[in-house]
């Protein structure tokens, strides 16, 4: 099963839970907010996925703005940014969809339709 990691409020993780739903591709949703990622969830993502770490980052958040984490998280080691990134869901790039053998980060039509309908 698929696990949708969104913000109900976010206008890209609608678009991608309406092609999920449109595609009838199953999944179950987890709200990023109320449950954010743990660091060694980003950590095994981000090892899966190949994605470099700093594109875990939602760079057009407020959070992201508010912090000036833009001049900080070159300063930062791997391990600080997990941490720093699981302090707070708005902090990490959505949506996020899990499935078994493939991460995405971001929804790009595209890549969702070439990891999903092999």
């Amino acid at each position: 099963m698929n696990l949708l990691i969104g913000y109900d409020k976010c206008s890209t993780c609608k678009k991608a839970e309406k092609w999920l739903s449109d595609n009838q591709i199953s999944f179950t949703k987890r709200p990023i907010k109320e449950e954010h990622p743990s660091a060694e969830e980003l950590r095994a993502w981000q090892k899966a996925s190949g994605i470099p770490l700093k594109k875990f980052f939602n760079t057009s958040g407020m959070l992201y703005r508010e912090m000036n984490l833009k001049d900080k998280i070159g300063d930062m080691n791997d391990d600080e940014i997990y941490a720093l990134l699981a302090t707070d869901g708005m902090l990490v790039k959505r949506p996020i969809l899990v499935g078994e053998d493939f991460i995405l980060l971001g929804f790009k039509e595209p890549e969702w339709q070439n990891a999903l309908k092999r």
